[in-house]
Order: C-alpha cells, then sequence, then structure tokens
C-alpha cells in the first residue's frame, strides 16, 4: 500500500507505524508551527530519508490530484488543522486518527476538557474522512487508562503511544477495518477552551484550581494577579484552612506568588505578565 501522511512531530508515531507494516509513503503534507509547543521536523527529516515531496501550505484538490497520478492508496492524516478537500473523486481511501473516542470529544483539542471533566479512560480514533469534522465511519480504537491527576503533557504522550499501536493494528489489517468501519451515531463536540474557562477562579476548591492547570499544562492557564491577568505555565498548591478572602496574595518570594483560594493557597511558579497583543505573536 502507498499512502500519503498529513501531520506533524506529535503524531510521527502514525507514519512510523504504517512504515514499519511495510507500505511506502508518497508524500507529506505538514503545518508551519511555533517550535514551542509543535514541531514539525521529526516528520520532516522522515520524509527526506524516504526521498519523498514535503509540502507546508494547506492540501488541496491539486495535491490530491498528484497523489492519484503517484498512485496513493490512502491518504493518513494526524493532527492536521485544515479541512481535508473532498477526496473521494482521486483516492479509494482517507483516514484520519482523532485524539478522543469517537463519537465523543470530536474538536479540535479534547485533551484539556478530558481532564477537566475528571474522565478515567480516554482513547485514538480512526474513522474515515468525512465532509464534517471527525464524523465518519470508525474503523477501530485504542483506549487506554488515565490517571486521576493526569497533566495535560502526560495525555499527550499517552495518546502519541496510543496512536502508534492503533496505527499498526490498523495498517496491518487495513482492507478488513476499512470495510466493517461502523458509522457515528449521537456523539459531542468539544470546542477550544475559551478565556474563562481556563482563568483560575480562587472562590473554588484548590483541586478545581489544579484541576484547570494540569488541563493547560504547558499551554497556559490565567490567572488574576494584583488586578492584571498572568499567563500561568507552573503552579502548585495545598490545602489548609485560612481566614484570608480568596484571591488575597499572602506571601511573596522572588517571582513565586502565594495565593489564597477557598480551602487552600495556590502557588504560582512560573508566569508570564504578558498583554494580550504580546501573548498573540509568541503562541497560543
Amino acid at each position: 500500500m502507498r499512502f500519503a501522511f498529513v501531520g506533524f512531530d506529535c503524531w510521527c508515531g502514525v507514519f512510523d507505524a504504517f512504515v514499519a507494516a511495510g507500505w511506502e509513503p508518497v508524500a507529506l503534507f505538514t503545518v508551519p508551527v511555533d517550535h514551542r509547543l509543535d514541531f514539525h521536523d521529526e516528520v520532516v527529516a522522515r520524509a527526506h530519508r524516504a526521498r519523498i515531496p514535503v509540502q507546508m501550505s494547506r492540501l488541496n484538490e491539486n495535491d490530491l490530484r498528484r497523489l492519484a497520478d503517484a498512485h496513493c492508496d490512502v491518504l493518513v492524516v494526524a493532527g492536521y488543522p485544515w479541512r481535508v478537500p473532498d477526496w473521494q473523486p482521486y483516492l479509494r481511501h482517507a483516514i484520519n486518527f482523532h485524539p478522543a473516542p469517537l463519537p465523543e470529544g470530536r474538536g479540535p483539542h479534547p485533551l484539556m476538557q478530558a481532564i477537566l471533566g475528571g474522565r478515567r479512560t480516554w482513547a485514538v480514533s480512526c474513522h474515515r474522512i468525512a465532509a464534517e469534522f471527525d464524523t465518519g465511519d470508525i474503523l477501530a480504537e485504542d483506549s487506554f487508562a488515565l490517571d486521576a491527576d493526569v497533566w495535560h503533557e502526560t495525555l499527550q504522550l499517552q495518546l502519541q503511544m496510543s496512536a502508534r499501536r492503533l496505527a499498526s493494528r490498523v495498517a496491518a489489517d487495513f482492507a478488513a477495518l476499512w470495510a466493517d468501519s461502523r458509522p457515528q451515531s449521537g456523539g459531542s463536540y468539544w470546542p477550544r477552551l475559551t478565556d474563562a474557562q481556563r482563568t483560575l477562579d480562587y472562590t473554588r476548591p484548590v483541586a478545581e484550581l489544579m484541576r484547570t492547570v494540569r488541563a493547560c499544562g504547558l499551554i497556559e492557564c490565567i490567572a488574576p494577579l494584583n488586578g492584571k491577568r498572568v499567563f500561568v505555565r507552573r503552579a502548585t498548591a495545598w490545602q489548609e484552612a485560612h481566614e484570608f478572602a480568596p484571591g488575597t496574595v499572602v506571601h511573596e518570594y522572588r517571582r513565586w506568588v502565594v495565593i489564597a483560594a477557598a480551602d487552600g493557597f495556590v502557588t504560582l511558579i512560573e508566569w508570564s505578565p504578558l498583554d494580550e497583543a504580546m501573548r498573540h505573536r509568541v503562541g497560543p
């Protein structure tokens, strides 16, 4: 089988699994990245070693036509932010690896809401690409357990390992899984978190505040501080009875700030006082 891969470094395991199963890559389509949270160096290096073309602009119908001319059998998509054009006039198959147990968790980045919701199991799904995002028939999924105190980055790594396991299964038994794929029924769409959902509310218990910190991870949550908003990369907390009003700064050491919450204290360890305009320039 010949395949074109559409994705970036976070999903390299999918590319590797298909190659390990004997599939032949014919092209790579990746995306511009910030080189802070997202990267494409590894997948581009794999493409160069395989001597296949690399494209960083959006996949379009002309690209699909060229893939058909190159006798591409399957378009394999993983972690691609743009809509894939109608592939059916050009290719026999197109699949996507989605980081959620479809039909639940459709949407661009369901990891944070999985943590906010306290999920104890999660999954990666492989589905046919349909006109609407994440709605195509499901070929297979790979499920795994989540710890109660899972962090965003931990879940990302678990998803990467899960996606590689799932891709190995799909590559090994593609024809049967494609033929037996099942339609999605019901389900849910999860949009990106709003700033309000990312913001720490000091009137809430510290366990709830830390769930928000863990859900956002390096993407950063938002915290009120001295009448302004700051972006928090790292924070800790503990429970302790006190008489401070929630939101009161009760202690500072260098850049570490201890703030009263409903049932304890939150400590901002790594935070950035960037304004919104500067924040937009340096990342999500």
